[in-house]
């Protein structure tokens, strides 16, 4: 079934509330939540190219944090946690242009102070993250010490995790509205465990209706991708 049958079966789906749902372990749309419904129907409006983009966005990022590794000898995982550290609040590209930076001047033998010097497009804090990342003997994770950094990470490094990164765009997909970052309220320890709930189930009913194997990240980045381009964001 392609996106536009699957878009075509929601209004099905939607009005066989009469099928007996005990003769079924497979997750039935009318099931699902209103905004596991939202996210389903942002994923129909994907073109096939951000079907691919979004899948190929959580290897891609591990590639090119890879790529980076290989050039200063590090652990793919440190550059990838570094990427994680400096991505609040920074373009996806400015994001890879910090990271290398920073890593860069980590290998030439810079100082603290020399990496404090680097000039990056996200907050001071993160930049001290990153630092701490290159040069502490502290695990990766505890020094992200955030949970969308932390999903962030997962995302990239880890996919058999089946994390989901939650920020602000994704917060826009699940309500079913585009928000301003502003308007996005503060992601709590319980409606954060939902929101990604939501995309698990969106993703196991998708998976079902299409036949496919998508990950909840696969889903929340070609959703992510698909809303940037609906809404010119």
């Amino acid at each position: 079934m392609g996106l536009k049958m699957l878009g075509l079966s929601l209004i099905w789906w939607e009005e066989s509330s009469q099928l007996p749902r005990h003769h079924t372990t497979k997750p039935m749309y009318s099931q699902l939540s209103h905004n596991a419904r939202e996210i389903v129907a942002k994923f129909t409006l994907a073109t096939s190219q951000e079907v691919q983009l979004g899948c190929d966005w959580y290897p891609s990022a591990l590639a090119i944090a890879g790529r980076i590794a290989c050039k200063y000898g590090l652990r793919t995982e440190v550059a990838a946690g570094v990427i994680a550290a400096l991505s609040p609040n920074n373009r996806w590209e400015r994001n890879i242009v910090d990271a290398e930076s920073i890593i860069k001047c980590w290998a030439a033998g810079g100082t603290r102070t020399d990496m404090l010097n680097v000039k990056v497009c996200t907050y001071g804090k993160m930049k001290q993250k990153a630092i701490d990342i290159l040069t502490r003997d502290i695990p990766i994770i505890e020094i992200l010490n955030g949970k969308k950094l932390i999903e962030f990470f997962n995302c990239i490094t880890n996919p058999a995790l089946n994390d989901v990164c939650i920020d602000g765009h994704a917060y826009s997909v699940w309500f079913g509205q585009r928000l301003t970052m502003k308007d996005v309220p503060a992601i709590g320890k319980k409606l954060r465990a939902t929101i990604k709930q939501d995309y698990r189930d969106a993703c196991t009913f998708i998976n079902e209706e299409l036949t496919c194997a998508y990950t909840p990240a696969d889903i929340q980045a070609i959703t992510w991708v698909t809303h940037k381009r609906i809404h010119n964001v």
